[in-house]
């Protein structure tokens, strides 16, 4: 089976299902998808040598490119190549405002969430959720560049600039919770591990900010939460994150459908990366 890696280089998680290949005999190429090109009535393009697709990023780029290179992964998979995760679940997991109006639509609870396209809007949807949300950029992950505003003053301040940088805002009440969250990655409709990350100080629990993790035993109704969230947004393959909130509620705060697991896998003893394998193999021997 050979599976090509969409990446950006050679980081540890593609050299991380490069080990997971070795050990079972598969070929499992790097191939930067900022590289990558395609042809009409002329050759196929690069993807048309491979019987798998793994997603491992998704690179900035000009909405140019952005959008050619999806229209690469549907034609993958028009031609009946694997594709994990299928490009219609990472265009709708890499867009916050989309993604969270499906799981409310699906009967999630998730934050109360504004977005708007201007400060004066934005203003008005700080005092409506209460005075006190955060603040994040509609494409992103691992918790850059969000950040949280309680003070009429400063989030004036933060919503000008954002809109000077013609940004869309994406605003949600910020939840009160005990410290921590759950991190659930779920494969194949079923929670394969999950752990609970831990703030260092800080109200953000992303682990690439600095949080800790630990593992975690999800109860049947957060394992049910996190599974209904991924088949909500039609990931495959999703790390989802929920929250415990002051009302004893979990929210559904975010889908990754290109999640990481450089720190769920040493917390929890589980080797993702053959996990996912696994499941590319069952997927192919089910065609």
């Amino acid at each position: 089976m050979r599976i090509a890696v969409l990446s950006a280089g050679t980081g540890w998680h593609v050299r991380d299902l490069q080990r997971a290949a070795a050990r079972r005999q598969l070929e499992a190429r790097a191939v930067d998808f900022r590289r990558l090109s395609a042809g009409v009535a002329w050759e196929p393009d690069a993807l048309s040598r491979f019987d798998a697709v793994l997603v491992r990023t998704m690179p900035p780029g000009s909405l140019e490119q952005v959008v050619f290179r999806m229209d690469l992964l549907h034609r993958a998979q028009e031609r009946g190549t694997i594709v994990l995760n299928a490009p219609r679940a990472v265009e709708t997991c890499v867009d916050k405002y989309l993604a969270t109006a499906k799981l409310e639509a699906a009967g999630l609870k998730v934050p109360p969430t504004v977005v708007c396209q201007h400060a004066e809007a934005a203003l008005e949807a700080f005092a409506a959720l209460g005075g006190d949300v955060v603040v994040k950029p509609l494409f992103g992950s691992e918790g850059r560049g969000m950040v949280r505003v309680s003070d009429r003053e400063m989030a004036w301040r933060v919503f000008r600039a954002l809109e000077r940088t013609q940004s869309i805002l994406y605003l949600q009440q910020f939840i009160h919770h005990p410290g921590w969250d759950a991190r659930a990655f779920v494969l194949g409709g079923r929670v394969l591990t999950a752990m609970r990350r831990h703030g260092n100080g800080d109200w953000r629990t992303n682990v690439a900010q600095g949080g800790r993790g630990e593992p975690m035993r999800l109860g049947e109704r957060e394992e049910h939460l996190a599974r209904s969230a991924a088949a909500a947004l039609g990931a495959t393959m999703a790390g989802v994150d929920l929250l415990p909130g002051p009302d004893g509620e979990w929210y559904v705060l975010e889908v990754n459908a290109v999640p990481g697991w450089r720190a769920l896998a040493p917390v929890t003893g589980i080797d993702v990366a053959d996990a996912v394998l696994d499941y590319l193999l069952h997927e192919a021997r089910a065609r």
